[in-house]
């Protein structure tokens, strides 16, 4: 019997959603979209074929569609901060679901969510489908069989750009109470592959942001940061917004004493490094470069994390990235936040911190850039 499902928020990312969805029709039924703005869901409605089309029902309202049509499994894609309320009331009414990152805008929001889904027997997906991207895939597997040998350090850019129009499409982005900047909305997925890959623990981070060329945002369009792991091993984080003229890069580097990879692209797509000391049969095609086609910086990871999940809730396993997943990329995050703001190192484990610790904060001049002001 198929999964009744619901994909709540219809803007910028609403498609991949509907994309998996649609990928998985033999196993989800695609009963209902919801966003308080009507003109996003009739026109996502469109990418659905008619067949499918004329079953789903339309809402402006998510409690009454949890009422009226029970789904099974929800997918949350509005701005950030309404995913813990959203999150809870789906939880509540019964429903697994996926999160699109961040998981929450607080550490305390994200216990919520994990705590109320493990007590209601509910699944909870963190949307960082960037794990399931195919060079990701091998440099995981490389990583869990040790082929790096001991860590040296690693580092995550993403170098995009974001222009005023953009920010103008939906007034939340930007804003401490329901987004974050460049390091929380942009780059948080390569900040969770950075500290999927080099190791869970972490000692401590710094942390440098600012502001240069988006004045009317509240949140930092650059950040910089380094990464102390309990193993010893160093990560450093670039995170941008200012990339003239569009999008260049988000790349993964690690360096093990044992092998050096590379993945590149514009969504960690490409695996453009592949070494190592112990040469596998299978390293001969990635050695010479592994390109995974995508028309977007959101890449094509949300399918395989629908299937996980559609097999998570059939058979009562969690799924490959949980609600604890999201919580330590949010963590770090937040962490990075917290020590720009104090200008000065930050232990982990935190203890709860949100975005809106960092409302009012000022960026000030010093010569020709901003660094953060409490």
């Amino acid at each position: 019997m198929n999964i009744r499902y619901a994909l709540i928020g219809c803007g910028r990312i609403a498609p991949k959603h509907i994309m998996a969805a649609l990928a998985h029709k033999d196993s989800l039924q695609i009963a209902a979209l919801c966003d308080i703005v009507p003109e996003n869901m009739e026109k996502l409605a469109c990418v659905i074929p008619e067949r499918i089309r004329t079953q789903v029902k339309l809402y402006t309202d998510y409690q009454a569609m949890l009422k009226e049509i029970s789904p099974e499994l929800c997918a949350i894609a509005t701005e950030s901060g309404k995913h813990t309320e959203i999150a809870l009331d789906c939880i509540n009414a019964g429903a697994h679901v996926i999160i699109e990152k961040p998981i929450a805008l607080s550490l305390k929001d994200a216990d919520e969510i994990i705590d109320l889904g493990k007590a209601k027997n509910r699944l909870v997906c963190a949307c960082h489908q960037n794990r399931f991207n195919i060079a990701i895939q091998h440099i995981r597997k490389a990583m869990e069989q040790g082929r790096f040998g001991k860590l040296s350090h690693g580092s995550v850019h993403v170098r995009w750009n974001r222009d005023k129009d953009y920010y103008a499409q939906a007034p939340w982005r930007g804003t401490w109470a329901q987004d974050g900047g460049a390091l929380m909305n942009q780059s948080i997925h390569g900040i969770d592959l950075l500290r999927w890959m080099m190791g869970d623990n972490i000692d401590e981070v710094f942390a440098y942001t600012a502001n240069q060329f988006h004045p009317y945002l509240e949140c930092e369009d650059v950040g910089i940061a380094v990464v102390k792991f309990k193993n010893g091993a160093i990560g450093t984080i670039e995170g941008t917004t200012n990339v003239f003229p569009q999008n260049l890069e988000e790349t993964l580097y690690i360096f093990g004493e044992k092998g050096t990879v590379k993945a590149g692209g514009k969504s960690v797509n490409r695996l453009d490094v592949w070494q190592f000391a112990d040469i596998k049969p299978e390293d001969s095609g990635l050695s010479l470069g592994l390109h995974e086609e995508t028309s977007n910086v959101y890449g094509n990871g949300h399918i395989p994390l629908y299937a996980d999940m559609i097999d998570a809730i059939r058979f009562n396993r969690q799924p490959y990235v949980d609600g604890e997943a999201g919580w330590r990329a949010l963590e770090l995050v937040l962490a990075l936040y917290r020590s720009a703001k104090d200008d000065k190192p930050v232990k982990l484990p935190m203890n709860d911190f949100s975005t809106m610790g960092l409302a009012g904060m000022q960026f000030k001049k010093v010569g020709n850039c901003e660094s953060p002001k409490p």
